[in-house]
């Protein structure tokens, strides 16, 4: 996959965050959805998954979560 562009995204943080700061943001863009430390702000390294990738992963954290 080629570096995707994440300029334009959506962020937002995670449900599961929590107050003490160790938190992530994900961000959609519109053949990635990217992954970040929320401690670094706009510094931070961000870890890329393809649409497909992103969502086999939400379906496997839902079903196992359900389970």
């Amino acid at each position: 996959m080629t570096a995707p562009d994440f300029s334009q995204a959506r962020w937002r943080k995670s449900t599961r965050s929590n107050g003490s700061g160790a938190c992530v943001d994900v961000g959609i863009a519109p053949s990635a959805a990217g992954v970040r430390d929320t401690k670094l702000g706009e510094d931070s390294p961000i870890l890329a998954f393809t649409r497909s990738q992103w969502s086999s992963f939400l379906t496997t954290i839902k079903s196992d979560r359900l389970a």
